[in-house]
């Protein structure tokens, strides 16, 4: 989609649609087209009910970006994307991307905030912290001499966390008739799953020592703009998705701020499953809609 405003290598895509603008924040990992994948896109979906969506688009970084951690993409590209725009947006922030979301609304004028499967108390991942810092440990040196974390990294840290159910997907996948639309689907998920850019080294150091390790969110101590972020505080309308079932960001872990949705689903299906629409999507699109009311 066409892309309005722009910060370094950031750009700000519209969806269409009248009215509040809602920002959704995807995370640094993997892209931000499972919000918009092809038949399944949630963001061309709300921009028929209602809502006006526009997605924030990291780019890709490059060696010269090493230095930019999380709090820089919040600090140097998403708090000036957002500042183009004529009025205080909603914020809707997606696993790392909630993170984000919740201390951007920290830190500027916001109508409001949904965080959807959003880590925050990364001392919740408990046993799961442990395999997380030894994954770094390994590919710490080689990262650093890249300036980059190639996405083979993550996507090794997310196999670790349930091997099991990683075989048991392509087993199924397996039994699929091969041009079925949910072996279709499966293959555009995965495709998904397994690309995107790297990230900076700086971001993920500080996603691993600072957040899984120092849990700095969790612990209040995490800065933007030389203020610590306390989700309590924040003083908007806000909502939060959480899953009982999610691997990726456990339920103990999640932001739970404001109004909180309790679902059973995967981290992904919430977004894309077929149970998403009547779980996430249409929920989702009546809190915005009613926020857009009062805004």
């Amino acid at each position: 989609m066409p892309a309005v405003a722009s910060a370094g290598r950031a750009v700000l895509r519209d969806y269409g649609g009248t009215g509040l603008p809602v920002v959704f924040v995807p995370s640094l990992i993997n892209p931000p087209l499972v919000l918009d994948l092809g038949e399944n896109s949630l963001l061309r979906w709300l921009a028929q009910h209602g809502v006006h969506p526009l997605l924030v688009d990291w780019g890709s970084p490059t060696p010269d970006d090493r230095a930019q951690d999380v709090t820089a993409h919040v600090e140097g590209l998403l708090l000036p994307l957002l500042a183009t725009l004529d009025r205080p947006p909603a914020l809707v922030g997606y696993c790392l991307g909630g993170t984000m979301a919740t201390a951007t609304a920290a830190a500027i004028r916001t109508a409001g905030l949904v965080t959807i499967a959003a880590p925050w108390r990364f001392k919740a991942y408990g046993d799961a912290l442990e395999p997380i810092s030894a994954l770094w440990d390994q590919a710490h040196d080689t990262c650093e001499q890249l300036g980059l974390v190639p996405m083979e990294v993550l996507q090794s840290g997310f196999w670790q966390l349930d091997p099991r159910r990683t075989i048991a997907k392509f087993e199924r996948f397996a039994r699929l008739e091969p041009d079925s639309a949910e072996a279709r689907a499966f293959v555009a998920l995965e495709d998904w799953a397994n690309g995107g850019a790297p990230l900076t080294f700086a971001a993920g150091r500080q996603l691993f020592d600072d957040f899984f390790v120092a849990d700095l969110p969790g612990s209040g101590r995490w800065q933007i703009a030389g203020r610590n972020v306390d989700p309590e505080t924040l003083g908007i309308p806000a909502l939060s998705f959480v899953s009982s079932t999610d691997r990726i960001v456990p339920a103990a872990s999640a932001a739970r701020i404001g109004e909180v949705r309790e679902l059973a689903m995967g981290h992904v299906g919430m977004i894309v499953g077929s149970r998403a629409r009547e779980a996430l999507w249409q929920p989702l699109a009546d809190w915005l809609t009613a926020l857009a009311l009062t805004r």
